[in-house]
């Protein structure tokens, strides 16, 4: 009787070797779903990532019309947290949440995880579409049901990414990621121009409009995502829950109410329940991480950080957000409050034209995204994300070297640059992140991440405002005291409208009021008509502030350029060297699919011969040094036999 053969190779294996074939069985998503799915994977979580960065800054945009829809002035000190919270209270849950919902969905699915925000997601829409409320009520109301939406997109920012790199080959994750981060980078900008159309029609419809594309979303991901990667079995780390988010939101609370006025200061830092809030969040946290190294299933992983990409590839992900995320703000002050009204815009139309005027931000990002994504699957990251975020460094420097009454076509230019630039860093960071993992902690690895990332996109905006009220309340009020003496205000109600809080005057030009005329509130006994009008007019307030404004841009961006500078350095120390798995590429068909496999596993990436429980990494690592060396000897006998 002839004796069979291995399809791989017409000598026979050893039983060492056949034995290892068998620990490696599990068939790629590729081949388990057909080659479409990956596809199908990308399209839901790009719509479920547009509608996400939509809703976030569709209520940016939409805030002076949000306001005025439930009567609630934006100047009066007590309605200052209920902006702030409208804000940021998405990105405050979704920190907290987000590394939790990775776990989740590493142990019970990340498709049946995802597919439960986009439904939490699209609910928590309507609600807020339906307020009926007035006042501070309302306020509550909305933000109550915003933290609810943070909750669904914490659930889908958690587990896109695990799921595009479940059901993608490790060789073209980056353009996966680089067109899931188009989505997330057009929408927030889409969301400014959809919020500045409708806002102004029904500001409930801002809303509303993510509604028909949630349903979709929630019905096709329920229809058609499956999960691809290794469930672990293992419980939930509460203590590890419990104490990363009370420490979190104590930080996060306090970054929120040190901004707002406390006494006679401008801000409120030195506030002894905002100091309390720091350290205490900061002692939980150390406590946190000492429940985190001695528990069975920790909720971050600690171990992942002695990989060298995850770990500098995260601290360049962190310094981009804390440099790069209260851009956005700053930006639309600059335009709503300032530049915008020099122009001859008036107040009620600056948050539509400062979304369309931020466009070529958007462009840089679309041309660059894409294309970084796909030459780093081919060429590696590291010298994208470090000439990404080095360039993101010189056009910091760009915008405190033009003046605050700048020509539009360097200020487009500048933006563009900016939004190459950021294109070139984020879609290979991520996925360099993401290929680091070991297969069965993506869902925690990504989850952790993102916390990371909106951790830092509310310290900075934090930060950024405080620079820019520091700046502000150094020369501000003396300016406007002079300015309105000058146009025949009472030296007394000068001083008072003088002396009220930056923050208030800040926020106002970033809804787009006018906060001269919202001051004064009527024509003022001894003020010409024509003194009033200056006072009220598109001139008067964005000169008085430009001054003032510079010193606070100055700050801010200086500080913007030392993150983004720091994180370039970090990106130098991402990207995995050359080892092993390229010396074996050549190694002939006879032992190429197994190493292969456990290249696969010792990367962390899905291999078509993964097995349901993998490797540990250092075993599979030992194992691939082990095939190598089996390998050589291999041809060296055959050799000899030559």
């Amino acid at each position: 009787m002839a004796q069979a053969t291995s399809p791989v190779s017409s000598t026979q294996e050893s039983p060492t070797r056949g034995s290892r074939r068998g620990r490696f069985s599990r068939p790629s998503a590729e081949q388990e779903l057909g080659p479409n799915y990956k596809w199908i994977a990308l399209s839901n979580t790009t719509l479920g990532m547009l509608i996400a960065t939509i809703n976030s800054s569709i209520v940016l945009i939409a805030l002076p019309d949000i306001f005025k829809g439930i009567n609630l002035n934006p100047l009066e000190a007590d309605n200052t947290s209920y902006l702030l919270w409208m804000m940021m209270g998405f990105l405050v849950v979704t920190a907290v949440l987000v590394v939790s919902f990775g776990r989740l969905g590493d142990m019970f699915g990340r498709a049946r995880m995802y597919n439960m925000g986009f439904a939490v997601f699209t609910i928590s829409s309507i609600f807020l579409a339906i307020t009926w409320f007035d006042g501070s009520e309302a306020a509550i109301w909305l933000i109550f049901w915003r933290v609810i939406q943070g909750i669904g997109g914490a659930f889908l920012m958690a587990n896109s990414s695990a799921i595009l790199t479940d059901a993608f080959p490790p060789n073209q994750r980056g353009l996966a990621m680089g067109i899931n981060g188009v989505a997330a980078i057009a929408g927030s900008f889409l969301g400014l121009l959809v919020g500045g159309i409708l806002a102004p029609i029904q500001w409930h419809y801002i809303f509303l409009v993510s509604v028909p594309f949630g349903v979709i979303g929630t019905i096709w991901a329920y229809l058609k995502l499956r999960d691809t990667g290794v469930r672990k079995h293992a419980k939930m780390d509460w203590w590890g829950n419990i104490t990363f988010a009370i420490g979190l939101v104590a930080i996060l609370v306090a970054i929120t109410y040190g901004i707002q006025p406390y006494g006679s200061s401008n801000m409120g830092w030195t506030n002894p329940w905002v100091l309390a809030a720091l350290i205490g969040g900061l002692v939980v946290l150390a406590i946190f991480v000492v429940i985190e190294m001695r528990v069975e299933t920790p909720l971050f992983e600690l171990s992942l950080f002695r990989n060298r990409s995850f770990t500098f590839g995260n601290i360049a992900n962190l310094m981009a957000s804390i440099g790069r995320g209260g851009l956005q703000f700053i930006l639309i002050i600059w335009l709503q409050g300032i530049w915008l009204p020099q122009h001859g815009y008036d107040y009620s139309r600056t948050p539509l034209w400062a979304g369309i005027y931020m466009v070529p931000m958007t462009i840089g990002f679309l041309i660059s995204a894409p294309i970084s994504g796909a030459l780093s699957d081919k060429i590696g990251s590291k010298w994208f994300t470090t000439i990404g975020l080095a360039l993101t460094a010189v056009t910091f420097g760009a915008l405190i070297a033009i003046p605050v009454d700048f020509n539009y076509w360097v200020f487009a230019v500048i933006l563009l640059v900016n939004g190459i630039s950021m294109g070139l860093f984020a879609s290979p960071n991520r996925a360099d992140v993401m290929n680091s993992l070991p297969i069965n902690s993506r869902g925690s690895g990504a989850g952790m991440m993102t916390t990371f990332q909106n951790a830092a996109m509310v310290l900075s905006i934090g930060l950024f405002f405080s620079l820019m009220i520091a700046g502000l309340s150094t020369h501000l009020p003396d300016a406007m005291y002079s300015g309105l003496t000058q146009n025949g205000l009472s030296s007394q109600q000068s001083s008072e409208l003088a002396n009220l809080p930056t923050v208030g005057i800040l926020f106002a030009a970033f809804l787009g009021y006018n906060p001269i005329k919202e001051l004064l509130g009527g024509h003022p006994q001894g003020v010409s008509q024509q003194a009033y009008d200056h006072l009220t007019g598109l001139d008067f307030f964005p000169h008085l502030i430009s001054d003032p404004f510079s010193d606070g841009l100055a700050a801010a961006f200086t500080f913007a350029m030392i993150c983004c500078i720091l994180g370039a350095i970090a990106s130098l120390f991402t990207g995995k060297k050359k080892g092993a798995t390229e010396v074996a590429s050549g190694s002939g068909e006879t032992v190429g699919a197994e190493l292969d496999a456990v290249a696969g596993d010792a990367v962390g990436v899905p291999s078509p011969l993964v097995d349901e429980e993998p490797a540990r990494t250092d075993d599979a690592a030992a194992e691939l040094d082990d095939l190598v060396r089996d390998d050589a000897e291999q041809k060296a006998s055959t050799n000899r036999q030559g």
